[in-house]
């Protein structure tokens, strides 16, 4: 599924420069770039299905556009007959632009979005997340660096303590520093990573296999130049 730009590798400020140029020169609108990526990371979780055991998909979305590739990852399972239920760390009603865009389309479809805003939430949530066949992060995008907060610790704790869901991250695990490949606290350790338009610099870091797994570039609709 890579693209024609597989050896392309950016650090998360020429990714931003890279979405800039695509939305506000070339004209592609953000929602459209956010669709392609959510629907090509469909069809690895797909793949991923395929040899997983268990029952249905979490999607975990966060408050960015990482959370609004969940909610197209979760749409598409659910245009295909997948059991999916899609878990929010942050007031859905916080989201803006594109992420908002899709979480609105979701709950149009009837999608319900079940809170893990708080320790209780999230302890209900888990024994739910356990007999997963699949568990898909769109909790923290490459726009992060720094040290996971309250509550994604927790959230991402429990996720590595699982054992039976097979885990992808969108576009970079959850707490890894896309562009040092290093960890400083709470990090998802991922069977997969499905990353967008072009590799992250820091996935080449030799302690970043160990979170991210088999990491697969697909494109978002735009060369990666």
């Amino acid at each position: 599924m890579a693209g024609m730009n597989d050896k392309k590798v950016l650090t998360r400020e020429e990714m931003q420069a890279f979405d800039r140029k695509a939305i506000g020169q070339w004209g592609v609108p953000g929602v459209v770039l956010m669709e392609n990526a959510g629907r090509n990371a469909f069809m690895v979780a797909m793949e991923m299905l395929e040899r997983a055991s268990g029952q249905g998909v979490a999607v975990l979305c966060g408050g960015g556009n990482n959370g609004g590739d969940g909610y197209v990852v979760a749409r598409h399972l659910l245009r295909v007959g997948v059991p999916v239920r899609v878990y929010t760390a942050v007031d859905p009603e916080r989201l803006k632009g594109d992420a908002r865009t899709n979480m609105k389309i979701w709950r149009t479809l009837g999608g319900a979005i079940i809170p893990i805003q708080a320790s209780e939430f999230i302890a209900a949530a888990a024994s739910d997340w356990a007999g997963c066949a699949l568990i898909v992060d769109g909790l923290l995008g490459t726009g992060f660096s720094g040290t996971v907060r309250s509550p994604l610790d927790e959230v991402i704790r429990i996720v590595n303590a699982l054992d039976g869901p097979k885990v992808l991250a969108l576009d970079v695990p959850s707490g890894l520093d896309c562009n040092t490949g290093r960890a400083e606290g709470e990090t998802i350790r991922a069977d997969r990573t499905v990353t967008f338009a072009a590799r992250k610099v820091g996935f080449d870091a030799p302690e970043a296999h160990q979170y991210t797994g088999e990491v697969i570039l697909v494109d978002i609709g735009v060369p990666c130049r």
